[in-house]
């Protein structure tokens, strides 16, 4: 099935965004996630990590915002048995309200990100409810993440499917030219339309998926993959309800693994500004399904 083509720049309207150019956060835009993990309700269990087994303290002091820009910044430092702190925010205030959240449109984020082993930047969404159920049924939206110590590589990611352990993901890498990696400035951005979510580092297309699906389906498990397509939620979803962005830097957990001595601190991703588009005219019809392996084929 052919892919749907970007869309050009005047097909987009301004509908969101902060500049940083005050001398602190817009708390009517962002709150704050502090501790080192979630209670997850559905298993009645307190998940140390947020599910990776990350090693930092997420606490508000850990972000500030310096020359027009807003700063991240994980330390080396001992808080509440975590032996490092940094920060992580989302559109949601810390006792759940939303501050933002769009269904659809053209995501853009200008960021300068840390360089080290075990330091884990990342750009992304989530959805505002799990209408289709918990992580990943309901949809994880990965604009961007990067392995500290894979400086010259960003990744793109969708996680999607049922509720763990039955979730699976799929995405894209970009590449970048020698001497320009992830410790430049650089514009990262998805475009999603219903039925499709493209990928962009300055510009450049490098990942692009028409091929996703959710199932509400649980066993006493959890999630369980689908048996056929009468259990699955109808398409587009879960990429069909509204997501709210978040914004963090990890130290370790399993997927860069921890620091080592050589790893700098304090380690700081500085971001430039953060966009939201929506597309004229609405979102329209979604395009069909591409082409992929459905779990009971």
């Amino acid at each position: 099935m052919a892919l749907l083509a970007p869309l050009m720049a005047e097909d987009w309207k301004l509908v969101w965004s902060d500049e940083f150019e005050g001398d602190s956060i817009d708390r009517e835009k962002w709150g704050f996630q502090v501790g080192n993990g979630f209670y997850n309700y559905e298993a009645r269990q307190w998940i140390h990590g947020w599910g990776n087994d990350e090693l930092q303290y997420y606490s508000e002091g850990n972000a500030i915002v310096r020359d027009g820009k807003l700063v991240i910044q994980a330390r080396k430092e001992s808080l509440h048995g975590c032996g490092y702190t940094s920060a992580r925010m989302r559109t949601v205030t810390r006792q759940g309200e939303t501050l933002f959240s769009q269904r659809y449109g053209r995501f853009e984020i200008r960021a300068k990100l840390p360089v080290g082993q075990g330091l884990w930047p990342a750009i992304w969404m989530l959805p505002d409810d799990n209408a289709y159920g918990g992580w990943a049924a309901s949809g994880e939206i990965d604009i961007m993440e990067a392995r500290g110590q894979e400086p010259g590589k960003v990744l793109g990611t969708i996680h999607y499917g049922g509720c763990w352990p039955a979730n699976v993901h799929a995405g894209g890498e970009f590449v970048f030219p020698e001497g320009k990696g992830i410790d430049h400035f650089h514009t990262y951005a998805i475009e999603w339309e219903p039925g499709v979510i493209r990928w962009y580092v300055d510009g450049k297309l490098f990942s692009t998926k028409q091929f996703w699906w959710s199932t509400s389906k649980r066993g006493p498990n959890g999630g369980e993959k689908p048996a056929s397509e009468a259990e699955l939620n109808p398409w587009p979803a879960p990429f069909d309800k509204p997501f709210h962005l978040v914004l963090n830097l990890a130290v370790g957990g399993r997927f860069l693994g921890p620091p080592d001595p050589t790893t700098p601190f304090p380690a700081e991703m500085e971001i430039d500004y953060v966009r939201v588009y929506e597309k004229e005219g609405g979102g329209g019809d979604p395009a069909p399904r591409g082409e992929g392996e459905l779990p009971f084929k």
